[in-house]
């Protein structure tokens, strides 16, 4: 499996699947399973059970995991692939359309 360069608060487009061509910040990273939760993006609706925290329960609107690889990073509103580098001793993401260093 590749390695994930995208991490939490990422700003990404969705490049397949129902949700093609919009637009959101990724909430959740899972490495283990290649997954992100993109804010806005997969909407499902879940039944919740009324609880103590939820008197009434219900049904509920909430974002599903979707794969890493059916999103790309946003660089300056444009979709763009991730490498890494060393710049300075330190490890940095580098945008591949562009070159610009990204962290």
């Amino acid at each position: 499996m590749a390695n994930m360069k995208l991490k939490t608060g990422d700003k990404v487009v969705v490049i397949s699947g129902k949700d093609k061509g919009k637009e959101g910040k990724i909430l959740k990273t899972d490495r283990k399973n290649n997954k992100v939760i993109v804010e806005g993006i997969n909407m499902v609706s879940k039944h919740t059970k009324p609880s103590a925290a939820n008197q009434n329960g219900g049904i509920v609107k909430k974002e599903a995991a979707i794969d890493a690889s059916n999103v790309m990073y946003l660089h300056n509103g444009k979709a763009t692939r991730l490498g890494c580098m060393i710049k300075d001793g330190k490890k940095v993401r580098v945008a591949k359309k562009t070159g610009e260093v990204i962290d």
